[in-house]
């Protein structure tokens, strides 16, 4: 197959990218930060200029399309909402438009945010209700993509893993700032179900071969506090715990609401599958072995 990746300079990106040209032929879609990868070819352009998008499938003649780019700092898409509603909205709506003109198969990634997580354990039909600029965006892309092509795979995501820059997921904040001996906060309140890039990337692939269509939530399989996340990687790492300070999410100071129990239901994609997809712990036991494999510094030497 013929695979697009946008945004394959980030954290998804960079690692589905790498997992799907194992058997495929890729092409990565960056915007700023250039790549030089031996696996797969780089393109750089922004899909909010007029005509890129139709140049780049133009160019690519993609069979599968995985739509990772986004402007996901939350705090970012706070400060300039116009810009979140035309990368997170906007741009997936384009794409799935011309994706599904050109009869390629669409992957939009999407977020656990788009709950207000007072319940957690959500299904995919549960009524999503986003408290900031970032999820509701998010959300309305969601909308417009399986509006504008009803063959199209969304998936609500939360992920970690390493990434070309070193700083794009929790586990690797965890890891440099713990690495280096400094004290950092873990919040006791805030649930989730984060899946390893590589992983989510293999998912994704794996959904694309099975034909798939619709929203599905593609996370771990469990769910646990973002301070035992903490807890586990400094554990495996044999970095000190006792560095985490137990903190709630309400004493943080960020900017933008934080959403407290974002555990989502996984039957769904098990159902389509035919398997779970992986737990927390066997996802941090990969990303540990990855790191055992020099893996971090390969995708830092394609910068």
């Amino acid at each position: 197959m013929r695979i697009l990746v946008t945004g394959a300079s980030g954290l998804l990106g960079a690692n589905l990218a790498l997992e799907a040209a194992k058997d495929h032929t890729v092409f990565g879609l960056v915007n700023s930060l250039n790549l030089h990868p031996t696996a797969f070819q780089v393109l750089q352009g922004d899909l909010a200029e007029a005509g890129m998008i139709e140049a780049v499938l133009d160019h690519t003649q993609p069979d599968w399309v995985i739509h990772c780019a986004a402007l996901a700092n939350v705090d970012a898409c706070e400060n300039d909402p116009a810009r979140a509603v035309q990368l997170n909205t906007e741009v997936p709506r384009k794409l799935a438009q011309h994706v599904a003109r050109g009869g390629a198969r669409l992957v939009h990634v999407s977020t656990d945010a788009v709950f207000d997580g007072v319940k957690g354990n959500y299904v995919e039909n549960d009524p999503p209700n986003p408290l900031s600029v970032y999820a509701r965006t998010k959300l309305e892309g969601e909308r417009a993509v399986a509006e504008t092509d009803p063959e199209a795979i969304i998936g609500r995501v939360n992920l970690f893993g390493w990434s070309p820059s070193g700083k794009r997921s929790l586990a690797e904040w965890f890891f440099n700032n713990l690495g280096a001996g400094k004290a950092v906060m873990g919040f006791t309140d805030v649930y989730f179900c984060p899946l390893l890039a590589n992983d989510l990337g293999n998912l994704f692939l794996a959904m694309l071969q099975k034909q798939l269509h619709g929203l599905y939530h593609v996370v771990a399989r469990d769910s646990l506090s973002k301070y035992a996340f903490g807890v586990k990687l400094a554990n495996l790492f044999n970095f000190d715990a006792g560095l985490i300070r137990p903190t709630s999410v309400n004493d943080s100071g960020l900017a933008a609401p934080r959403s407290p129990n974002l555990t989502l239901n996984t039957n769904k994609l098990t159902q389509a599958l035919g398997v779970p997809p992986p737990t927390i712990q066997q996802g941090l036991n990969s990303f540990n072995r990855l790191y055992e494999e020099k893996y971090p510094q390969r995708l830092r030497e394609m910068l």
